[in-house]
């Protein structure tokens, strides 16, 4: 019965709330002139292309490292041209990883059980301590190591067209699509007033 009650309350109040939620929110006059409207996008759009670019080269090295490349070459695997052979042995490699990557977790989980026991013993033995850490660290560049490992691997089953391919594909994976301006363009605009 209490159940039922709270139900009830909140469907009156989404039923109350609904009108004002979907009332569309006036438009605000905007900032930038009319006229120059449509330069404006087009500049902010090449600002936001050329900061993904730029991210791309000098962001940190997990901005790189972390791209899926083996599993973009399968999802890509008619556009690169793949054959059947390089789609298995790609297989391969992005399951061998997968297990390797499962097995690292599993083993980091464990080392960090470990080190919460001895941060929980007064006083810290250190030493124990500063082992598990070094482990840790250990484990978690052989990981990284493995990943580039593998995804050289993989590129290595490429050909020369299909690798030329392939960095194009990557390059506009990580270019940034420029969000929709808050400021409708000339043209839309226009097409709004007729």
């Amino acid at each position: 019965m209490h159940g039922k009650l709270i139900f009830l309350v909140l469907a009156l109040q989404l039923l109350v709330a609904a009108p004002a939620l979907s009332a569309e929110p006036e438009r605000q006059r905007s900032p930038v002139p009319e006229e120059l409207s449509e330069s404006w996008e087009r500049f902010q759009r090449a600002l936001h292309e050329w900061g993904g670019r730029l991210w791309e080269r000098v962001g940190p090295r997990g901005a790189r490292e972390d791209r899926p490349v083996i599993s973009q070459m399968l999802n890509n695997k008619d556009a690169l041209g793949l054959s059947a052979d390089q789609v298995r042995r790609l297989e391969q490699l992005r399951d061998n990883f997968s297990r390797q990557t499962i097995r690292n977790e599993a083993d980091l989980r464990i080392l960090e059980l470990d080190m919460g026991a001895l941060l929980d013993n007064e006083p810290v033995d250190m030493a124990k301590l500063e082992t598990k850490m070094r482990e840790e660290e250990k484990l978690r560049t052989d990981l990284r190591i493995a990943r580039i490992r593998a995804i050289e691997q993989g590129k290595a089953l490429l050909n020369a067209e299909q690798r030329k391919k392939l960095t194009e594909l990557l390059r506009q994976s990580v270019t940034l699509r420029a969000p929709a301006s808050q400021n409708p363009s000339a043209i839309e605009r226009g097409a709004s007033s007729r």
